[in-house]
Formats: C-alpha cells, sequence, structure tokens
C-alpha cells in the first residue's frame, strides 16, 4: 500500500528532472547556434562581399574600379557611405581612364521555387543591357538553374534593349517569350523546359529596369573619387 501511495510522487519528480534537463539542453544547444553564428558571420560576409564584386566585373565588361550607390526617393544618387536611405542599389564601373562604364543593378523577384536575387549591368551610353549574372537562386536542379548556365540565354543580356523615350520611360518592356520567337532587341529568348524560371527572369528585370533605368539615364556620369595624391613639398632654395 504504501509503495504504491509514493508512485505518483516518484513519476512527477522524475518528469521534472527531465524537463529540467531538456530545457538546459535546449539552452546551451540555442547558445552554441547563436555563437557559431557570431563567430562565422564576418567571413560569411567577407565572401558574400568578395562574390558580388566579382559579379559586378562580371556585368559589366571592360571594368577596373566599382563604387557603389544608392538612389533615393528623389531618383538621384547617393554614396553609400554616406549612410542615406535609399530605395535601389547599384554600382557603377569604371575603365582604366576613369571613364564610366556602366551601372551593376541588383533585383529580386520570385522564381518557381523560391526568391532569385540577380545582377545586371546597364550601359546608359547604348541604353542595353550587357550583363547578367544570378546572385542567389533555388531554382529546380537541372531544369531551373539552366537560367544560370545556358549560355544561349545568357546571351539575351548582352545587347538588350531599354531604351529611354525624351518623355524619362522605357520605350518597350523587357519581356520573356517562348524559346525560338524572340523577334525584337528588347525580349528575352526563353528556356523550354525552364518556362517559369526564365519567365521570372524577364518579370525582374522588365521591372526592374522600369523603374531604374529611366532614373540612371538621367543622371551625369559619376566621377570615380580617387584617393588625393600627396602634395609635393615645397622647396625654400
Amino acid at each position: 500500500m504504501s509503495t504504491k501511495a509514493h508512485t505518483p510522487k516518484q513519476e512527477a519528480a522524475s518528469s521534472t528532472k527531465m524537463l529540467r534537463a531538456m530545457l538546459g539542453i535546449g539552452i546551451i544547444s540555442a547558445f552554441l547556434i547563436v555563437s557559431a553564428f557570431e563567430l562565422t558571420r564576418p567571413r560569411v560576409e567577407r565572401l558574400q562581399a568578395e562574390a558580388l564584386e566579382k559579379a559586378v566585373f562580371n556585368v559589366l565588361p571592360g571594368t577596373e574600379s566599382i563604387r557603389a550607390f544608392g538612389i533615393n526617393a528623389q531618383g538621384e544618387l547617393v554614396d553609400k557611405a554616406t549612410g542615406e536611405n535609399t530605395e535601389y542599389t547599384c554600382y557603377a564601373g569604371y575603365d582604366q581612364n576613369e571613364n564610366l562604364v556602366g551601372y551593376a543593378v541588383e533585383a529580386a523577384g520570385q522564381g518557381y521555387a523560391d526568391i532569385i536575387r540577380i545582377l545586371y549591368g546597364y550601359d546608359p551610353k547604348e541604353q542595353v543591357v550587357i550583363g547578367f549574372q544570378v546572385l542567389e537562386s533555388k531554382e529546380t536542379p537541372g531544369l531551373g538553374d539552366k537560367i544560370e548556365k545556358d549560355q544561349r540565354f545568357l546571351d539575351n543580356f548582352k545587347a538588350l534593349d531599354v531604351g529611354v523615350t525624351p518623355e524619362g520611360k522605357l520605350k518597350n518592356n523587357v519581356i520573356t517569350v517562348k524559346q525560338g520567337e524572340k523577334q525584337n532587341p528588347w525580349e528575352i529568348d526563353g528556356i523550354t523546359g525552364a518556362t517559369i524560371s526564365s519567365r521570372a527572369i524577364g518579370n525582374i528585370i522588365g521591372a526592374s529596369t522600369s523603374a531604374v533605368v529611366p532614373m540612371l539615364h538621367g543622371q551625369s556620369p559619376p566621377k570615380l573619387e580617387t584617393e588625393p595624391k600627396d602634395k609635393p613639398v615645397e622647396s625654400n632654395e
């Protein structure tokens, strides 16, 4: 009788110990995860910055140096170093003579599986997109990821027309058409078997160029800021 009377108390004590142990393990696990994240974050951010810089050089052929800008609500280019809140981010590329090659513009939109982040190069002088690269994508391997690997698809972005009217709007919106049906320089020849993903790229670039290109086209080419050279020491002789 006495043994049976103490059984519920023993079970309650065991349950309490188990809950405490689980709580302790959870706290330790959370601490380890946060610690690992904080320790690896600087390296991850550095690698991401290096990958982005490499992508800028890729989408702006002939670029030797770059400078980051934001576009504010008034459509003005603002140096990112100022810390001002901006609507869009872009990177100005300059050749070896410090002449503007063009702008690399970040954009993103919904793909088949998830959000696709891209970077494209814009030449304001010729009013064309001159380069394209996927920065982040989770599209289906072997199908959707052809937007990153299919050279015929990538060739769409060597001279994609994004001309601007005198009123400051795109003459024609960029769109994706079925593979083999491209007839105009502002159309993107799609990928059979990856229709949704290739159409998503057209939607992303179409929306971005409609908003950003007219603003960039109307800007005076920003000068590349270089480190001031040391002044020569004046002689008293």
